[in-house]
């Protein structure tokens, strides 16, 4: 299913519809402001398998990341944030920027790792924030950017459509999008980390 969604002003039945999907446990493709994700509403354990097995990873494997809707969305599902990562946070987001924190509880079971991290993004693109607005908490993010996925730099979502159209439950075509992924950085530590550059400027 292809769905068009206007990228500035999300149209609210268009949005609906998305969420609908995802609260049945529905796998989407949707733009992000770097490149086209692969997500799901992380409560529903099925659907999260669902995109490990589209990547083919296995799910405790995974470097999954959350798209949140504002920055108090982010506060419910980490802990121990600094005055600097917050001010960050609140500089860089919604932006084109990944940012992995220490996780607290509230992270399902599927996502916690060895390091108890999870990434964390709010891109600048008002689909995706929208449909977390909706659906009440935040959704999965992974790349379908990347050489080694099923799709290799695809920027065009009707393409996305019609190779990957079979693996999902909907695609959102809200226009082309980039073909850079976001600039990832690692901020548990004493100092922010860089651990992908990406289209994101950080300035320290």
């Amino acid at each position: 299913m292809l769905i068009r969604i206007h990228p500035d002003n999300p149209g609210v039945r268009q949005v609906s519809q998305v969420v609908d999907i995802l609260k049945k446990g529905g796998v989407i493709v949707y733009p992000t402001d770097t490149v086209y994700g692969l997500g799901c509403d992380i409560f529903n354990p099925r659907a999260v398998e669902r995109i490990a097995r589209i990547k083919g990873l296995r799910p405790e494997k995974a470097n999954f990341s959350f798209i949140c809707h504002d920055l108090s969305q982010i506060s419910d599902y980490t802990r121990h944030l600094s005055n600097h990562v917050f001010k960050l946070m609140k500089h860089y987001l919604p932006g084109a920027f990944t940012f992995i924190l220490p996780a607290n509880n509230r992270i399902p079971k599927l996502f916690k790792n060895k390091k108890k991290t999870i990434g964390i993004r709010i891109p600048a693109n008002n689909i995706p924030l929208e449909i977390v607005r909706q659906l009440g908490n935040p959704l999965l993010t992974t790349s379908i950017h990347d050489s080694d996925e099923l799709l290799d730099y695809t920027t065009d979502p009707e393409l996305i459509h019609e190779n990957m159209g079979h693996l999902v439950d909907a695609v959102i075509d809200g226009g082309f999008g980039n073909n850079i992924p976001s600039t990832i950085l690692d901020c548990t530590g004493d100092e922010v980390e860089i651990i992908r550059q990406g289209l994101g400027e950080f300035e320290g």
